[in-house]
């Protein structure tokens, strides 16, 4: 028999987190509703349109993306990555597209050099 009691009551070590069957924290994809807070040693995002999700690897970018947003049902016919040009392309040369030009690890750095200077941002300062 389960009680009914305020929500105020519960103590804070058992917050809503508890009833959500949390994943293990070496598979951030797998989680359908993954906040997009950055967290330790997450340095790679999604810059597909407002996706903005955190991943360790490069591949899990990769894969997050070509399965999120490449999938058969829902893969819009064009790259909607952030600064990308929107041309058509079928399914499958989205995916090459998306492995060389955006889910390489130089390419994500870069992506978020971009994200974090804006458009006028020098890409680096000069070593003397």
């Amino acid at each position: 028999l389960l009680q009914s009691t305020p929500a105020t009551s519960i103590p804070a070590a058992q917050g809503p987190g508890q009833q959500l069957g949390l994943q293990p924290p070496s598979y951030p994809a797998a989680s359908q509703h993954a906040e997009q807070l950055k967290k330790p040693g997450q340095n790679f995002m999604c810059l597909w349109q407002s996706c903005k999700k955190w991943f360790q690897t490069p591949s899990q970018v990769f894969y997050h993306a070509a399965t999120e947003h490449g999938g058969k049902d829902v893969y819009p016919g064009q790259c909607l990555w952030e600064g990308c040009e929107p041309f058509q392309r079928q399914r499958f040369s989205f995916i090459t597209h998306l492995q060389d030009k955006h889910c390489s690890r130089d390419a994500l750095l870069a992506g978020l050099k971009q994200d974090e200077l804006g458009p006028a941002g020098n890409q680096k300062p000069p070593n003397k």
